[in-house]
């Protein structure tokens, strides 16, 4: 067997490189290129094995800096998500906080089912000169290091101790990535002295090698009793989740509602599966829905959940299917979330291949003529408030509803809207007119602070046509915008919105309505005779003079009548820029966007001497009467 003499990490990029994902027609790059920040554990291994690919050929295996080890993860995320899961990035991080930084992007990879190749140093295999800097030691178990912390949040785990075991690591990271039910967080954890080891690496590892991702169809006979329970429903809907745009189903379901009738509720993965405007589809679902597919879904007496993994939003904290009788039919690719409240019918399938053959099973089928009218309305009535919600108040202060609406003006259909964390994802969960398959990138299902900025970037290098705007608030903008020098220094396109809300919005919100009068979310100077920071004047900070001063173009949006028009001016001169650009405005943060009549369970103290607390407990335990015991 021919084999080239190479060192473990030059065998393991060069293996990289030559991994493709297929997905029917399409043929793409498994790993699009290496995301490092290098230190004394890997500068040596993985990052002379970039440099020496960069000189013998440069596009084999491309290398791109980052500011921040979790924001590199979080880059690579947004990336895989706008390719559907076919594609993702490396991400080479050293020893100790270098590795440990990139745990809250493993997390949010595994929640969200999504691909993320983390390669984290580790300390000596051989342990000749333990401790070493940045070093853990537990006394009672001298293996363990700081990047068994990843364990709990990895699809897969392993740890290259001796060279000859790249092959078995490599080989099953590039299976869990591909795998559309295993896929999350994969970390293959790289001692510093076993990185620049040297092995005889066969050719046949180093080949090229294709991916094919599966899309199993439902099991023979299950989608005839899916389309019989059906058929014999009364108010049939659906939950349009993640799978349903990771299996590219669009069409399908597109096809499906259109020839039942059967409407659509999205949740927050889902937004994207039909336009806002499609007369089937009611808008989000849940605890930030609205209140068109709410009032559907509290009626609903079989809920079709494709591709979702029903979080505590999505059912509204087990309270938005109200009907007594209600029949959960779940079709989804892991078996996990398929078997999800007690569903009396699991469909373990790919959603595009389920609805296909439901399609077909359900020809001849329509909802009744009642049900069309009933659901019809609803979704004018909440159009309508949209509308409303929309209109320029002329305050020197906006709303973020009214922000949202100048955004929605001034943007093209192309484009795609990032967010992850604070008032907005609820916010756009209810109000944003998706107007594209992928024109909705929210991540919600760990909802991270600081996820936009880096994830805006990840979405500018997947787009070919359209831009990414990032909308953030300044609590999220401020736990990680650094991430803008590395779209300065590669010319990277895309707008950030910069809400400036002098707080934390939705914590803030949050903290009303469990009686604690928005404690600790001000960003206001302290207060130590009240041990507060409520009273005092706000913090004289300009986040916009930080984003110029980091190389990124930036608009002011003055207070004034004229903020939202002026607003809408500066996107569209942000889409005409070549670069990096973020506009700052101010706006109103106690001006609520419409109800969707949604709600989320959050604890409140039974007992409280603040009259507020106390009021805010009556409210809590009329939703919990609300709740109904979902099974599993």
């Amino acid at each position: 067997m021919a084999t080239r003499r190479m060192t473990v990490s030059q065998a393991i990029v060069e293996f990289l490189a030559n991994q493709y994902t297929v997905d029917g027609d399409v043929r793409v790059r498994t790993i699009q290129g290496v995301f490092g920040i290098f230190g004394h554990g890997n500068v040596a291994g993985i990052g002379q094995a970039l440099k020496q690919l960069s000189v013998e050929d440069p596009g084999k295996m491309p290398y791109f800096q980052a500011r921040n080890e979790q924001a590199m993860g979080h880059e690579s995320i947004a990336y895989s998500r706008m390719t559907r899961r076919r594609s993702t990035f490396a991400c080479t991080a050293s020893v100790g906080p270098g590795a440990t930084n990139m745990l809250t992007a493993a997390a949010v990879a595994t929640t969200n089912r999504l691909p993320l190749l983390l390669l984290p140093s580790d300390t000596f295999a051989n342990r000749v000169a333990d401790p070493v800097l940045q070093q853990l030691e537990l006394p009672q178990d001298p293996s363990v290091s700081v990047n068994d912390a990843f364990k709990p949040l990895s699809r897969y785990f392993d740890r290259v101790q001796r060279p000859e075991q790249l092959y078995s690591a490599m080989l099953g990271a590039m299976r869990v990535l591909t795998d559309p039910n295993e896929t999350g967080a994969v970390v293959v954890c790289l001692p510093e002295d076993v990185q620049a080891e040297v092995i005889d690496v066969p050719e046949e590892f180093l080949s090229m090698r294709e991916w094919h991702i599966r899309r199993p169809r439902p099991d023979s006979g299950l989608i005839a009793k899916v389309a019989n329970a059906i058929k014999s429903a009364k108010a049939p809907f659906i939950v349009a989740g993640g799978g349903v745009i990771y299996s590219d189903a669009h069409a399908e379901l597109r096809e499906l509602v259109e020839s039942t009738g059967i409407p659509v509720g999205a949740s927050q993965a889902g937004v994207g599966a039909l336009d806002w405007d499609h007369p089937q589809y009611l808008g989000s679902v849940g605890a930030t829905g609205t209140f068109a597919s709410n009032r559907l879904a509290a009626d609903a007496d079989v809920v079709i959940g494709i591709g979702t993994r029903y979080s505590d939003f999505t059912t509204g904290s087990r309270t938005t299917f109200q009907n007594e009788n209600v029949k959960f039919i779940n079709i989804n690719i892991a078996s996990f979330d398929a078997f999800k409240h007690g569903s009396s019918l699991p469909v373990v399938a790919d959603a595009r291949e389920a609805i296909s053959e439901l399609v077909e099973a359900l020809a001849g089928y329509q909802v009744s003529d009642d049900y069309r009218e009933e659901y019809g309305n609803q979704k004018k009535l909440w159009d309508t408030v949209v509308d409303e919600a929309f209109v320029d108040q002329k305050r020197e202060q906006p709303s973020q509803s009214e922000i949202i609406g100048a955004v929605i003006a001034a943007s093209d259909a192309d484009d795609t809207v990032v967010c992850a964390a604070g008032s907005l994802p609820g916010d756009l969960h209810k109000l944003w007119r998706v107007r594209g398959e992928l024109g909705y990138h929210v991540e919600y299902a760990f909802s991270t602070m600081g996820y936009e900025i880096a994830a805006g970037i990840g979405v500018a290098r997947a787009k070919d046509k359209g831009d990414s705007i990032v909308m953030v608030g300044d609590g999220s903008y401020l736990m990680m915008h650094t991430e803008l020098v590395s779209a300065v220094a590669e010319n990277i396109k895309f707008i950030t919105v910069l809400i400036q809300n002098h707080g934390y919005a939705s914590i803030g919100h949050l903290s009303e309505t469990i009686g604690s009068q928005r404690y600790g979310t001000k960003y206001r100077f302290r207060d130590e005779a009240g041990n507060n920071f409520e009273t005092r004047e706000k913090l004289p900070i300009d986040l916009a003079t930080n984003a110029e001063s980091l190389g990124v173009k930036v608009w002011r949006i003055e207070e004034s009548p004229n903020a939202i028009e002026d607003l809408k001016a500066a996107i569209k001169e942000a889409k005409a820029f070549d670069g990096p650009s973020l506009i700052h405005i101010n706006s109103d943060p106690l001006i609520y966007s419409p109800s969707g009549e949604g709600w989320w369970e959050v604890p409140v103290a039974p007992v409280a001497t603040l009259e507020s607390t106390q009021k805010a407990y009556q409210t809590y335990q009329a939703g919990k009467a609300k709740q109904r015991p979902y099974l599993g």
